[in-house]
């Protein structure tokens, strides 16, 4: 997630600055603190929040004695980490379910912060967890909006209901009740935005909510808007009373600051945070998971739910298998490439696991994907017994494999290379604990 990049490196740097000292001073504090301050700010966060953050870790760091397995330093970040938690939301915050179906969830916002995406990546999050959502279009003024919910919609394997250039109330009203008629669940609503707000937007939202009644008013916010979008949320918020947020664009060259600072100025939980532009990019938001990532700690949690749903628990157990008795070949080596693409990609694989944020930072050049295409061709190119038994392939074989691949023969050994190392590594975590096998 390139959202907290530049903010991780600087956390990590004043971190490492600290002494080993067994107990921290203040003047040490201080200084971290104002560094702290600093790249807090030039992320984007509100000067409020900063300055309440940055007075709850002071207060709870000086003068600490450090825990007999931490270092001065780990001290510090499990204080900010913890206090980071609590800025963005504590815990995770589910959709709220109405007594009678169907569940009404009212989305609004901005024109251009992906609202109408939004609502078919939510219906296909939905569906995955056995509801029947349906999709309502009531934005019928921004040309398009419905063709485009349609087209969404369809992707996400979700109906849209929609009757043309109509009144938005009388169609949110007759969405509703046609979602009882025909046993839908979850209705999502797609109002309209503008580019600014504006007291017609506003008025027209009020009169949706006061006719449907929603369970929930999601708010999305494009995140690379930074303050703007705090603002945004507080005006919303004043007027409609949201029940929750969604921030889009977190795979953006963001600062991030609206992230830190949205739970603390609106009172309102971030429910979801969309990391991409694939309907299956968007994630239910955890503040310990996000905090984990601005901090470099990774977010293994995520990591699994994903590779769960990219990889079948059959493929996992037949992978295990071979991890156990080193017969990992080389289209096992290719099949994992391939389900690290359905997790969103190498990249942001890597930058979930701990230790690849701050100054491990998951670099382009690491996993340039076009290098994937490669790999893939030239192992493709290999017949079955070379795939299963690499060490046969000699000088002969390198020349064919290359023509055959459109490559090169160093192509090749790049390959055969990267695939001993992916073993070797493979090996060391079977025999490290903490990556022991059940």
């Amino acid at each position: 997630m390139a959202l907290f990049s530049g903010l991780s490196e600087k956390l990590n740097h004043i971190f490492s600055k600290l002494t080993k000292h067994g107990r921290l001073t203040e003047l040490e504090i201080k200084t971290a603190m104002r560094e702290v301050r600093i790249a807090l700010l030039e992320a984007d966060v509100n000067i409020s929040v900063v300055k309440d953050f940055v007075a709850k870790v002071s207060e709870r760091a000086v003068g600490q004695e450090i825990l007999k397995s931490l270092s001065p330093t780990q001290q510090v970040i499990k204080i900010v980490n913890e206090e980071l938690i609590a800025l963005m939301g504590s815990s995770n915050s589910k959709l709220n379910v109405a007594p009678n179906p169907p569940t009404v969830i009212m989305m609004s916002g901005l024109q251009g912060a992906g609202k109408t995406t939004l609502c078919a990546k939510l219906g296909m999050l939905l569906k995955k967890q056995g509801k029947k959502p349906l999709l309502v279009a009531c934005d019928v003024y921004r040309p398009a909006a419905i063709s485009q919910l349609k087209t969404v919609g369809e992707k996400a394997g979700c109906q849209v209901f929609e009757t043309g250039q109509g009144n938005p109330v009388k169609i949110a009203k007759e969405g509703v009740a046609y979602a009882k008629s025909y046993g839908f669940d979850t209705v999502i609503i797609d109002t309209a935005g503008r580019l600014q707000i504006d007291e017609t937007l506003m008025r027209e939202l009020e009169e949706i909510k006061a006719a449907v009644n929603p369970a929930e008013i999601l708010l999305v916010v494009d995140a690379m808007t930074g303050q703007v979008a705090v603002e945004v949320a507080d005006t919303f918020n004043k007027r409609l009373e949201v029940t929750g947020l969604v921030l889009t664009k977190l795979d953006g060259d963001t600062r991030g600051g609206a992230t830190l600072s949205i739970k603390a100025v609106t009172g309102k939980p971030v429910k979801f945070c969309s990391t991409g532009e694939k309907l299956g990019d968007l994630e239910p938001f955890y503040p310990d998971r996000m905090a984990n990532r601005i901090l470099g700690m990774g977010d293994v949690l995520t990591l699994i739910e994903k590779a769960q749903a990219a990889i079948s628990e059959a493929d996992a157990k037949k992978m295990e298998k071979k991890f156990r008795e080193n017969s990992f070949t080389l289209d096992d080596y290719l099949t994992q490439f391939e389900a690290m693409k359905k997790m969103g990609g190498i990249k942001d694989v890597l930058s979930m696991l701990p230790g690849m944020g701050g100054k491990y930072k998951v670099r382009e050049e690491d996993v340039d994907e076009k290098k994937l295409i490669t790999m893939k061709a030239v192992i493709q190119s290999m017949t079955k017994r070379e795939r299963d038994n690499p060490q046969i392939i000699n000088s002969s074989r390198k020349n064919r494999i290359a023509k055959g691949s459109g490559t090169s023969v160093q192509e090749v050994n790049r390959v055969l290379k990267q695939f001993e190392q992916t073993k070797q590594m493979m090996k060391q975590m079977k025999n490290n604990k903490m990556f022991k096998f059940q």
